[in-house]
């Protein structure tokens, strides 16, 4: 994968910027991200002049989707990790209590997602203890769910792809080459309607490794609600 500079295009008084990402694809993907950045998926040998060329015939409906997107901002400020503040999972909100311990713990109470700690004004220490606590329940959740959603793609005689998690930046998701479905850690604090949305819409990718209209008839076919629950998703403030 080769990660090229920031191109940008003008589409009459508007400018599009957007950066290009190479590899050994056959076809040119181009997607808007919630933070309204751009990104064009195209394969390695692909010219400059046709990649500016397809970013402008697409550029109308770029600058629909970040017009959409900007109706979610301002999104939630840099969380601080102190008591009172509010953290997501699985959809719901939960209010944060630090509170002093010998041992430290993170548990569901209530309304209150309560972390533990023998140092409970060192905010980079709750942090740690909830970002930990988030991974292990993305873990056992996204396994959870990709057994279900698999279902339906185990009778189409698909094989079911190991799960990866990571902390991605732009994307909920994504299925590799090889064949391997990356999850965003993230997609944790949103419900289990909107995991399976994710989890199926990488699935697909087994069928159709593009964003062709086969492949959303294909996702339709699947899930047949998918567009509200990535319209939900889109809405999750993070």
């Amino acid at each position: 994968m080769i990660v090229e500079t920031h191109r940008c295009i003008t589409y009459g008084d508007k400018a599009i910027e957007f950066e290009i990402i190479r590899s050994s694809r056959k076809t040119l993907d181009i997607s808007v991200h919630p933070n309204r950045t751009v990104t064009v998926k195209a394969p390695i040998d692909a010219l400059l002049e046709e990649i500016d060329r397809r970013v402008k015939n697409h550029a109308r409906w770029i600058l629909k989707q970040q017009n959409y997107f900007s109706q979610f901002e301002p999104r939630t400020p840099p969380r601080q990790y102190v008591s009172g503040e509010t953290h997501l999972y699985l959809g719901r909100q939960y209010r944060l209590k630090v509170q002093q311990s010998a041992q430290s713990s993170v548990k569901l109470k209530g309304r209150f997602l309560t972390v533990e700690t023998p140092q409970p004004d060192n905010n980079d220490m709750t942090r740690e203890l909830l970002e930990n606590w988030y991974l292990e329940k993305a873990r056992l959740k996204f396994e959870e769910r990709l057994d279900i959603c698999f279902a339906a793609f185990k009778r189409l005689g698909c094989d079911r792809p190991p799960l990866q998690i990571r902390q991605l930046s732009k994307r909920w998701g994504s299925l590799t080459a090889s064949g391997t479905m990356i999850l965003n850690r993230d997609l944790i604090r949103a419900s289990s309607r909107c995991i399976d949305y994710v989890v199926t819409h990488e699935l697909c990718h087994l069928k159709h490794p593009d964003h062709s209209p086969d492949f959303y008839n294909f996702l339709s076919s699947i899930m047949l609600d998918w567009e509200y629950r990535k319209s939900k998703l889109e809405q999750m403030l993070i």
